[in-house]
């Protein structure tokens, strides 16, 4: 079990690189400061700065080389995973314990991520049981700062007549979230495959209980994640 914050010598800034690199690294292929420049809505040249300042640091948080972008090191990976984890409980606790929707929390727990104590941490999530996972499906790393492995697939892998639950929405957005769940794509829903258009990559699906089916363009398809039934 983790018993002293790891971030909390680190500025709320270097804290949000390092979630955002995380993020964009989890498929093992560098980040370009470009992409992390556009995540964070900066400056590409305020993202080389700060890749450059956390590279060159005494103990490097990141590895990074101009033209071939960052990775986090092991110091970095972890101290990522405890930002995560923290937003990911206070998430799934802002939904559980105080009524919020799923579309309301992503930025009441970017603010409140940076300044939880390791104890509430702990007791957030003993009250709920330890959950695996947070509102939008996604997975909690562990206390000891372990990401769970996930199985999903991207609904739009799904071939027709394919049958599969929905897992998890890689979404932030608030207007994307209300959306989705007037669509009923909520964690936990149950959809059929039907035909997916080859032109547009427009997929056709049903959904378990009702009667009409609904075509999704790749926007929502290649976010909404699910495993086969």
């Amino acid at each position: 079990m983790v018993t002293t914050t790891m971030t909390e010598t680190l500025t709320d800034s270097v804290q949000d690189y390092l979630k955002v690199i995380y993020e964009l690294t989890e498929n093992g292929e560098a980040a370009s400061t470009t992409a992390l420049a556009t995540r964070l809505h900066i400056a590409p040249a305020s993202a080389t700065g700060m890749m450059q300042k956390l590279a060159s640091a005494k103990a490097p948080l990141v590895e990074y080389r101009k033209h071939q972008g960052v990775k986090l090191t092991v110091k970095g990976k972890r101290a990522a995973l405890e930002v995560i984890r923290h937003h990911r409980l206070i998430e799934a606790w802002l939904v559980q314990t105080l009524g919020y929707s799923w579309d309301e929390v992503h930025s009441e727990a970017e603010k409140l991520e940076h300044v939880i104590s390791e104890e509430f941490e702990e007791r957030i999530a003993s009250a709920m049981g330890n959950p695996l996972r947070d509102p939008h499906g996604e997975p909690i790393p562990s206390a000891d700062l372990v990401m769970p492995k996930d199985q999903g697939i991207a609904l739009a892998n799904l071939k027709s007549n394919q049958e599969a639950r929905i897992q998890r929405v890689h979404a932030q957005d608030t207007d994307f979230l209300k959306h989705l769940e007037k669509l009923g794509l909520i964690i936990g829903a149950r959809v059929k495959a039907l035909e997916v258009s080859r032109y547009d990559q427009v997929m056709r699906i049903q959904l378990r209980g009702r009667k009409e089916a609904i075509a999704l363009g790749p926007a929502i398809t290649n976010r909404v994640f699910v495993e086969i039934l």
